[in-house]
């Protein structure tokens, strides 16, 4: 499976990609780094900088035919950059609509939130988003990880960077499900 990890040019909080992108290497699939701009993605771990990560793909009109999956990293910074990049929101709404799976943690449902995609879902975030969330006509849920089976496409979502056990344990569960139903399973 080719999963879309999707990052502005900085500021995505550095183990929700690296934690996240070790489990899908783990389960033997092709995580692909995707951001605005070419070159590298700055981490931070906190406020501290972090490492810089080669993007491997930049949006250029894309859409979710290219991937199996899509895994949005939070961080503050990161996801307030890319919900006012209209290449990335449209990305993130196109795997909703091809009923492709989607993975969101911490501040990254602002994503969900600028695409429109949250209406009549429920998920988890951290939990200065919850009003967002609500207001987006979304339902938010204070839990570790949460897995929303609204059609068409499956949504995990999780808090913070303390749950990422769960996290990534649901969607490599989740994205070899549907995987599975699509007959995807590529590397």
């Amino acid at each position: 499976m080719r999963i879309a990890f999707l990052m502005a040019p900085e500021g995505v909080e550095e183990i929700e990609l690296t934690r996240p992108w070790q489990a899908v290497l783990d389960a033997g699939w092709n995580p692909r780094l995707v951001s605005t701009e070419p070159g590298r993605v700055r981490a931070f771990r906190h406020f501290a900088m972090g490492d810089s990560y080669a993007v491997d793909h930049v949006l250029a009109g894309d859409t979710a035919d290219d991937f199996d999956a899509l895994l949005l990293p939070g961080g503050v910074a990161n996801p307030d950059a890319l919900r006012m990049n209209r290449l990335a929101v449209g990305f993130t709404r196109d795997f909703f609509q091809a009923g492709k799976p989607v993975a969101a943690i911490c501040h990254a449902p602002w994503m969900l939130v600028e695409a429109d995609v949250v209406r009549g879902r429920t998920l988890t975030s951290w939990p200065s988003l919850a009003t967002d969330i609500r207001n987006a006509g979304g339902t938010w849920v204070d839990e570790k990880v949460h897995v929303c089976h609204a059609a068409p496409a499956t949504l995990i979502t999780s808090r913070k960077p303390a749950d990422l056990d769960a996290f990534c344990s649901a969607l490599i569960g989740e994205f070899a499900a549907s995987g599975a139903r699509a007959g995807s399973l590529r590397g």
